[in-house]
């Protein structure tokens, strides 16, 4: 059994890699779970980028034309008229991309386990059998503990974060993500509340299970209405090489999360294209090139990551009182990205009193920012 290319792991971006090449070359997918879907994941993903990418609309739950960010002292909002980012069903994004895959000729094997390469040649385990398949070309997009990342002996450098998230019940303004910022409750990351309606969202943070239920008594969402709870774990950070021979990692494989939400479908997505047309092009080389905006984010995110962690509560609550200004927020509606922090930051340093002010809070702020 030969492929052109088999891709390891059937999550959003296998999935959107396989979708990319069936009909053009001949695609297998490999993926461990019997069903789509599954994973601890909040799912917010940037609307422009989830329309220009091509990714399904069926998958969209909900549209949010803004937000509320909330620290322990300050509250401010950012409104836009259209929709900014899109929450999405993991399960249905997935499903909706592998049916798109198999349409155009791509090959799936569910419950399939990569064991690692023999002879140039995939070992696998399905159900009772075991196989072996041969591909011109091997993906590796499973995951942040990859299989294939360790087959190839990749290097990882990051920080392994253990996030949590339920979906509660209560009540939410529907067109807006909150995005809480205390400390003082969790040193290690903020706290989202992402409303899927009007009475149900899905509630989360990185850090300590602890963390979660203090942020439930502040936002005073009842625990027992909890319809759901999921866990898992994240590595921000660095996994290199992305390609060794006729094998290449992609999304969360190759940690192209992004560090300052730990989110990953869009740069993944924005990878596996890359990865597409170098695959195309008979070329794997061109690869890390053609992804080079992926990897720009992730050294910048990595850079607010480590300010985020150094600065203290009360720094926190100054840098609010900067962005809660008129002047400010109105850089952001006009200017800021929401997948694209590099050029969030950028737009807001250019502006002279913005600067000034930062520099006042902080002058580590800038020296790690620039």
């Amino acid at each position: 059994m030969r492929y052109d290319v088999l891709i390891i792991g059937g999550g959003p971006v296998g999935n959107y890699l396989a979708s990319l090449l069936a009909g053009k070359v001949n695609v297998g997918v490999i993926e461990k779970k019997g069903a789509f879907g599954g994973k601890a994941c909040t799912g917010i993903v940037g609307a422009e980028n989830y329309e220009s990418l091509g990714l399904p609309e069926k998958a969209i739950l909900n549209a949010f034309n803004g937000a509320f960010f909330i620290s322990r002292e300050k509250v401010f909002e950012i409104h836009r008229s259209l929709p900014q980012a899109y929450l999405i069903d993991r399960k249905v994004l997935e499903r909706e991309l592998a049916k798109r895959a198999m349409r155009k000729g791509a090959e799936y094997y569910l419950s399939t386990n990569f064991l690692g390469f023999k002879n140039g040649k995939a070992i696998l385990q399905h159900l009772d059998s075991r196989l072996e398949i041969e591909a011109k070309y091997y993906v590796g997009a499973d995951g942040v503990n990859s299989s294939v990342a360790k087959e190839i002996q990749a290097r990882t450098e990051g920080e392994v974060l253990k996030g949590w998230e339920i979906e509660v019940l209560g009540n939410f303004k529907r067109d807006h993500v909150e995005v809480w910022v205390n400390k003082n409750i969790n040193p290690e990351f903020f706290f989202w509340v992402a409303p899927i309606n009007e009475e149900e969202a899905r509630v989360g943070t990185f850090g300590e299970i602890d963390s979660l239920a203090k942020f439930l008594k502040i936002r005073r969402l009842n625990p027992f209405k909890t319809v759901e709870i999921k866990s898992g774990a994240v590595i921000l950070g660095w996994r290199k090489p992305w390609v060794k021979g006729n094998v290449a990692l992609v999304g969360d494989a190759a940690l192209q999360i992004k560090p300052t939400t730990a989110g990953g479908i869009v740069f993944g997505a924005y990878c596996a294209k890359s990865l597409a047309k170098a695959i195309l092009n008979d070329n794997l080389e061109i690869y890390e090139r053609e992804c080079s905006w992926v990897r720009e984010q992730v050294s910048f995110g990595l850079k607010i990551r480590k300010v985020f962690k150094n600065l203290t509560q009360e720094k926190i609550e100054e840098i609010f009182e900067v962005l809660s200004s008129e002047e400010v927020r109105k850089i952001i509606v006009e200017r800021a990205d929401f997948d694209d922090h590099v050029k969030t930051v950028k737009a807001l340093l250019k502006n002279p009193r913005v600067l000034a002010k930062l520099i006042r809070i902080s002058p580590i702020i800038l020296r790690a920012l620039l």
